[in-house]
C-alpha cells in the first residue's frame, strides 16, 4: 500500500521490532505460569460442563479441588486424566463425583505422565474437532452467501434479557447490520466463574453463558437464511474468565470477541500477571476458531486526551498486533481498536482523526481494524450527535475501517431504542453508498496537517515503545504510561489464581490449536 500520509516506514518497522521484544520478554513469563481460568477452560475443553447442587460451574469445583490439594502447578489435565486412569470415568463423570465429594483428585494413585498424556488426547482431539467443524460452518456460511465488502456495520444490544436481546439482534439484522455484539452484564469481568444457563436480567447488558451464545447463534443463523447474508455475532473475551468465554465461543461459533492484552489490568484493576497469561491462552483458542478479536485501545481515550495522548494508542496496538502473533492468531483475525474521540471544539479536529485512522490503516494493512464512535463528547443533543456520527461515518469509509461500530444519536441519553439503530445504520449506509470510492480519489498534502500529524504520533509512538522495552511491560504498567492508569504488580484482582508451572506440567489444547488456524 502506497503511504498517503508519507509515512516513514523505517520508523513503523522500529516500533513493530521494540514491540515484538516487549511481546517476547513477557511471554517468557506466561510460558512459565497458568491460572485458575486457564484451567477451568482446559476442563470446559475437555467436555465439563453444568452445575453442582449450589450452581457453583463443574469447572470452578474441579480447579477449585485441585488448588485445595495445593497442586495447581500440575494443571487440571493431569489431574483429569489421572483420574481417568483411576477410575475408568468421563471427565464430566469426574467432575460430577468430584462436586459430591466422592473423588479428591489430588489424592488418587499416580499413573505414568506418558499414560495420563494418552488419556487426555483423544478428548482433546475430538473438542479441538468440534471447533474446527464450526470454523468450517461459518466458511460454508460465507461461501454461500458471499462476504460484505466494505465495513461491517457493527450494533450492540443491551437489554439484560437474552430473549429480547434476540429480538432485537433480528430486528438489527434486518435493518442491515453485519455484526451483532451483545454487550455483557456490567461487572460479568470480575466475576471469578461463569454463570450457568440462558438469563433474563441483567444491568447494562446481557450475562455471558454458553446457553446464551447458543440462543443467540441460533437466532442469527435463522435470520441470516431468510436474508441470505451471514450474521456475525460478538460477545466479550476478557475479564478473569476470559479464556473460558473464549473456550465456549469457539464451541458455540462466535465470530467476533473483545479480547485484548491490557484492557483488563487498566479498566478493571484485574493482576496484570493474572490478564496476561489468561489473554495468551485465549488468543490461541481464538486464533484456531477463526474469530476475529477486537482490542480495546479506544478506550484509552475516555480517560486521556485524544490529541495528547494518540501515540499511547499505536503503541498499544503494536503490542496488542504481538501478542496476537505469539499465540497463532493471524493479521487477518486482528480487529485493532482506535477511536473517533476527539474533542469538537479542536479546530481541524476533523483532519486529525482522520489522519489518524489513514495511519492505523497504513501500518496494519491486513487488519480488520475496529473503529469506534464518539462517545465521550456526545452530549445528548440528538442532532449534533447525529452530524458527529456522520463525520465518523465519513472517516470509515475514506480509510477502509473494517469493523465499524454504530454511532448512536441519543449517546448519553439512554439505551439505544430499536429506531435509533434504524436511524443509525441508515446514516451509515447512505454515507457508505455515496462516499464509497472517494478514499481512492483523494490525496492528501505533503507537509499538510494531516501528513505532520501523522509522522509526529509515528515518531512518539516509537519512542514509547522503546522506553517500554527497556523498563519491560510490568514496570511501565505500573507507572501509568498507558490511559494514565498506574497497577501496582502484585496488586489488583485475580493475583492468587496465578501459578508457576510443574515440570510435568501440560496443556493439551496448546498444542492442538497453535498456529492450527493456518
Amino acid at each position: 500500500m502506497e503511504s498517503k500520509l508519507h509515512l516513514n516506514f523505517e520508523v513503523v518497522e522500529k516500533a513493530r521490532q521494540h514491540a515484538n521484544n516487549i511481546a517476547l520478554d513477557t511471554q517468557e513469563f506466561i510460558d512459565m505460569h497458568t491460572t485458575v481460568a486457564v484451567e477451568r477452560t482446559v476442563c470446559r475443553l475437555l467436555g465439563i460442563d453444568g452445575v453442582d447442587d449450589l450452581e457453583v460451574p463443574l469447572p470452578n469445583v474441579v480447579v477449585d479441588n485441585i488448588v485445595k490439594g495445593g497442586a495447581l502447578s500440575l494443571g487440571a489435565a493431569y489431574f483429569i486424566g489421572n483420574a481417568i486412569l483411576a477410575t475408568g470415568l468421563s471427565p464430566q463423570e469426574i467432575a460430577e463425583k468430584v462436586a459430591r465429594n466422592e473423588i479428591d483428585l489430588t489424592k488418587l494413585e499416580t499413573h505414568d505422565l506418558f499414560e495420563i498424556k494418552a488419556a487426555i488426547s483423544p478428548i482433546a482431539k475430538s473438542s479441538v474437532k468440534k471447533i474446527k467443524e464450526n470454523r468450517e460452518k461459518r466458511e460454508g456460511y460465507l461461501q454461500k452467501y458471499g462476504d460484505k465488502q466494505g465495513p461491517y456495520l457493527y450494533v450492540i444490544v443491551a437489554t439484560g434479557n437474552i430473549y429480547e436481546d434476540i429480538t432485537q439482534a433480528v430486528a438489527a439484522a434486518k435493518q442491515g447490520a453485519d455484526v451483532i455484539a451483545v454487550i455483557r452484564t456490567t461487572g460479568q469481568s470480575l466475576l471469578d466463574y461463569v454463570p450457568y444457563g440462558a438469563t433474563t436480567e441483567g444491568f447494562g447488558g446481557t450475562v455471558a453463558t454458553q446457553e446464551n451464545f447458543r440462543l443467540m447463534r441460533k437466532a442469527l443463523d435463522e435470520v441470516g437464511e431468510e436474508l441470505g447474508r451471514y450474521i456475525r455475532l460478538c460477545n466479550y473475551c476478557s475479564g478473569l474468565c476470559m479464556p473460558e468465554i473464549a473456550a465456549m465461543g469457539a464451541l458455540e461459533r462466535l465470530d467476533v470477541m473483545l479480547n485484548d492484552a491490557l484492557y483488563g489490568i487498566l479498566f478493571r484493576d484485574i493482576n496484570m500477571k493474572r490478564t496476561l497469561v489468561d489473554q495468551y491462552f485465549s488468543r490461541v483458542i481464538n486464533g484456531f476458531a477463526g474469530v476475529i478479536i477486537n482490542t480495546g485501545e479506544d478506550n484509552y481515550l475516555t480517560t486521556a486526551d485524544a490529541v495528547e495522548e494518540a501515540h499511547t494508542v499505536l503503541a498499544s496496538q503494536f503490542i496488542n498486533e504481538q501478542f496476537a502473533l505469539l499465540s497463532g492468531l493471524p493479521e487477518e483475525q486482528m480487529g485493532l481498536g482506535h477511536a473517533f474521540e476527539i474533542n469538537p471544539d479542536v479546530k481541524n479536529g476533523f483532519l486529525y482523526e482522520l489522519a489518524q485512522a489513514q495511519m492505523a490503516r497504513e501500518i496494519f494493512p491486513k487488519a480488520p481494524l475496529k473503529y469506534m464512535p464518539p462517545t465521550k463528547f456526545m452530549t445528548g443533543n440528538i442532532f449534533k450527535g447525529h452530524v458527529q456520527d456522520a463525520l465518523f461515518n465519513m472517516v470509515t469509509i475514506m480509510t477502509h475501517q473494517k469493523i465499524h461500530l454504530l454511532g448512536m444519536l441519543t449517546e448519553a441519553i439512554h439505551t439505544p431504542l430499536m429506531s435509533d439503530r434504524a436511524l443509525s445504520i441508515e446514516n451509515a449506509q447512505y454515507i457508505f453508498n455515496t462516499m464509497a470510492d472517494l478514499g481512492d480519489e483523494i490525496t492528501f498534502k505533503k507537509g499538510g496537517i494531516m501528513e505532520e500529524r501523522a509522522n509526529e504520533v509515528l515518531s512518539k509512538s516509537c519512542e514509547l515503545l522503546h522506553e517500554i522495552e527497556g523498563e519491560g511491560l510490568f514496570k511501565t504498567i505500573e507507572k501509568g504510561i498507558f490511559a494514565g492508569i498506574k497497577r501496582p504488580i502484585d496488586g489488583g484482582k485475580g493475583l492468587s489464581g496465578v501459578v508457576e508451572k510443574s515440570k510435568d506440567y501440560f496443556n493439551p489444547f496448546i498444542e492442538l490449536m497453535l498456529g492450527g488456524n493456518k
